[in-house]
């Protein structure tokens, strides 16, 4: 498993861990590794985090642009 799929699978999870649905989750979830990638690298352990945050925020505009 490489950092991208380590990522992926578990913001996808938290994401619907927190009640957002799987298409949102998936949708937020594709938007953090095109950011991971664009990112220089940080410091072990931030990443992560930060990833999942920046998930959250994607997912939230989502859902609040849908309805």
């Amino acid at each position: 498993m490489n950092h991208e799929q380590f990522i992926e699978a578990n913001v996808k999870a938290e994401l619907i861990k927190f009640g957002f649905s799987p298409s949102v989750a998936s949708l937020a979830t594709s938007e953090v590794i095109r950011y991971y990638c664009k990112q220089p690298a940080s410091r072990r352990g931030k990443m992560i985090a930060y990833c999942l945050n920046q998930a959250r925020r994607w997912a939230k505009s989502a859902t609040k642009h849908k309805h």
